[in-house]
């Protein structure tokens, strides 16, 4: 009994923590640029209407990844919003170092230097970014390939880069960002990707499926907790017995 009792403990840790995925990103429903957290029993859910027949207590694997496919673009208008399309990251400069993001919702500092909603540098290939003096954002023209000109005249072009096959290694770093543990991985310049001045990308998660996966833990959650009733009722029952 014990060892159910341990594998079922293993469960609820489990479901408890994919609940707890799940409520996060409903939280990032809106936020421009999340990527999904995903893991191994949640595309186990998608991919099999039997998995409640199949479950076993203990068998869940919690292999937590992001999902970076393309969110939905919304056209906002704003000169500073710049929404990504394919494979890539806008490049944010830290003094821990480079961090990377698709949330291209952008200002200026009061040095005139594109910044994000933190106020850190937004890469450019040559550097941070400088918008001259008396330029408002609405002169402000960005390329599909991310250069940026102001009144006709060229002033920097966005650092843009992809990870490839290497995407998955990223961890958030906070602030809708992310950073690669790996100093060995380098990133590359992003080649089929498209800078969409005035709109956002929006977030990947659709509401639907993440309420049908909540449904499902709950479920399989309220099974654990009864397994685990059930088993300290029988060990009550085995004590009273054993003790006359």
């Amino acid at each position: 009994m014990s060892e159910i009792t341990e594998l079922v403990s293993t469960s609820i840790d489990a479901l408890t923590d994919e609940f707890r995925i799940i409520t996060h990103n409903l939280a990032n429903i809106s936020t421009a640029g999340y990527k999904r957290m995903c893991n191994a029993f949640s595309k186990t859910l998608e991919s099999s209407q039997q998995f409640e027949e199949t479950y076993s207590p203990g068998s869940i694997d919690l292999n937590s990844a992001f999902d970076f496919s393309q969110g939905g673009i919304v056209e906002t208008g704003r000169p500073l919003d710049l929404a990504l399309y394919g494979n890539g990251f806008f490049v944010i400069e830290t003094p821990e170092g480079p961090l990377y993001t698709r949330n291209g919702i952008f200002r200026t500092n009061a040095n005139g230097q594109i910044v994000n909603s933190d106020g850190k540098l937004v890469a450019g290939e040559a550097g941070p970014i400088s918008i001259p003096s008396g330029v408002g954002h609405s002169e402000l023209n960005i390329s599909s390939d991310g250069s940026i000109f102001a009144k006709g005249a060229a002033i920097g072009k966005f650092r843009l880069v992809d990870f490839q096959d290497n995407e998955n290694k990223l961890i958030p770093a906070g602030a809708n960002c992310f950073r690669m543990p790996d100093a060995d991985i380098v990133p590359v310049a992003a080649e089929h990707i498209v800078v969409k001045q005035g709109y956002q990308e929006a977030s990947n998660v659709k509401m639907i499926d993440e309420l049908v996966d909540m449904i499902m833990v709950t479920r399989l959650y309220e099974a654990n907790m009864k397994l685990i009733s059930e088993g300290s009722e029988t060990t009550s029952s085995l004590m009273s017995v054993a003790m006359g």
